[in-house]
């Protein structure tokens, strides 16, 4: 029995998001049902991280086991020819037995974007949030900075979250602006559930003047959700990257000899 780590890229708009559920489509379903056609077994599947109805990724990780002879790098042609256009795998690589997708991750990065302008977009209207009004970017790029840091994000989770711990560690959250597509890029240690969507809902909010910049400072302060903005749409979100450290991959000192003795 081997483990497999895959990078898997998806367009979410079909999908009743990544788990696998009775009561729609889930990407994972997808996916295990066409692992288990080219590995002759059924595979079950386990990934970094569980996004919702609608949500897109660029670097979704999973990991499954498996005794099939496939090797790690072919993953992605033999499973591409079996899958829908709207879901395809990256890279395959072979794993450390004890190597876990969501576990052990020691950080991620996602991306929100969404288009300012008067009209939407026919082109981006599955990947960007429509927003009709100008923003005021410059006070939504300051107030991105005040997420930086280690912080008690409790007030930035929807209900039904199971975390723990509501502390996170936040190292990047950056605007951007092209044109008319405006792009919120952050990446921290981990989040919490629809953290993400509450921190660009509430952006846009600011960026029409109905928060103020200090939103972020004020909800570390009362932890209370009602210092933030409505929750944005799931379809501007991207699962950008997954990161894991370099120890996740490394094997034991008897699978490696075997390895090369082979």
């Amino acid at each position: 029995m081997r483990r497999m780590l895959l990078t898997v890229e998806y367009d979410g708009t079909n999908y009743a998001g990544w788990q696998r559920q009775l009561n729609g489509l889930a990407v994972q379903q997808v996916l295990e049902e066409a692992l288990s056609r080219a590995c002759g077994a059924p595979i079950a599947i386990t990934g970094a991280s569980r996004t919702d109805a609608g949500v897109h990724a660029r670097g979704q990780a999973l990991h499954f086991d498996t005794e099939s002879s496939i090797p790690p790098e072919k993953y992605p042609f033999v499973l591409n020819t079996m899958l829908p256009p709207d879901i395809r795998v990256q890279t395959g690589r072979e794993v450390p037995p004890g190597f876990h997708a969501r576990f052990m991750t020691c950080g991620k990065q996602y991306t929100y974007r969404m288009v300012n302008a008067r009209q939407g977009s026919a082109l981006r209207r599955n990947t960007h949030l429509h927003v009709p009004l100008p923003l005021d970017l410059p006070a939504m790029a300051r107030a991105a900075e005040t997420l930086l840091g280690t912080h008690d994000f409790a007030a930035f989770q929807a209900s039904g979250g199971t975390a723990k711990t509501t502390v996170r560690t936040i190292r990047r959250a950056e605007m951007t602006n092209r044109d008319d597509e405006v792009t919120l890029i952050i990446e921290g240690d981990a989040f919490l559930y629809n953290m993400v969507r509450i921190i660009a809902g509430t952006l846009v909010e600011i960026g029409y003047h109905r928060r103020g910049e200090d939103a972020f400072l004020r909800a570390y302060d009362t932890l209370s959700r009602l210092e933030l903005g409505v929750t944005a749409p799931p379809h501007g979100l991207e699962l950008t990257r997954v990161d894991y450290p370099e120890a996740a991959f490394r094997f034991p000192e008897t699978i490696r000899w075997h390895e090369e003795a082979d």
